[in-house]
């Protein structure tokens, strides 16, 4: 499997904008035989709490239909960030657009005492994509050791971390995957943001570890790119664009 970690440059609240660079970023995913794109956390509107309740739609949401398009054209697996509507409030979700087949959703289950004013807690049935051993963290989850441990028990091999994080931020999650890599012998990446976020900047970093923790490749701090990762042979692809 070939699996691609995008890290962008989100334009505040902006839905249709970041929907066209989306595109433009899987049709370079595509172009590099990618079977799987991920992006940063809540990456279709940006990292903004405060305008979430503005913001949030459904995973049916028509706007999101071209990137459906372009999974089912393509054969890859898509996932974008949303402030998703739930019946208790708004979640932050990632939508997994697969080929011809209706959209997944994993929503953050494990969120930050910052983040409680303006989301709540997801309940999943699903915590991996579809059909794979790709297991799933949004952000502050890769923090909680019972996340990662219950992707160790589920048999995941690869752990795929969506965040927006700043410098500081990022730091800490580079420790903090690199040790989840090597405890749990699973191949790690992550996506960050890059740019103004809320109250911080995005500062990249978006990185692969092997099964024993080493660094594998990583993005810069201040540029849109792709990480594409051949999950056997450990063979990556680096695009970066300024």
């Amino acid at each position: 499997m070939r699996i691609c970690v995008a890290q962008t440059r989100p334009i505040k609240g902006d839905i249709v904008a970041n929907i066209e660079q989306h595109k433009k970023l899987i049709h370079q995913a595509v172009g590099n035989k990618a079977d799987v794109i991920v992006f940063p956390e809540l990456s279709i509107t940006g990292y903004e709490p405060t305008l979430a309740r503005g913001l949030a739609m459904d995973a049916s949401d028509t706007r999101l239909d071209s990137l459906q398009q372009i999974a089912d054209l393509h054969g890859i697996i898509i996932g974008a960030g949303i402030p998703m509507k739930c019946r208790n409030g708004i979640n932050i979700t990632m939508v997994l657009f697969h080929p011809n087949a209706q959209r997944q959703t994993y929503s953050k289950k494990y969120l930050h005492d910052d983040e409680e004013p303006f989301f709540v807690s997801g309940e999943n049935n699903a915590t991996c994509i579809r059909g794979s051993n790709v297991e799933l963290a949004i952000c502050y989850e890769i923090s909680v050791p019972e996340h990662s441990a219950n992707a160790g028990k589920n048999g995941g091999k690869i752990y795929l971390a969506s965040v927006a994080k700043s410098a500081k931020g990022v730091k800490a999650a580079h420790q903090t995957l690199s040790g989840i890599a090597a405890k749990y012998g699973m191949t790690v990446l992550m996506a960050n943001s890059v740019g103004p976020s809320d109250d911080f900047v995005g500062a990249g970093g978006s990185a692969i570890w092997d099964k024993k923790g080493k660094l594998v490749s990583q993005l810069g701090s201040d540029c849109e790119g792709l990480l594409i990762v051949d999950t056997e042979t450990l063979e990556v692809d680096v695009k970066e664009f300024y």
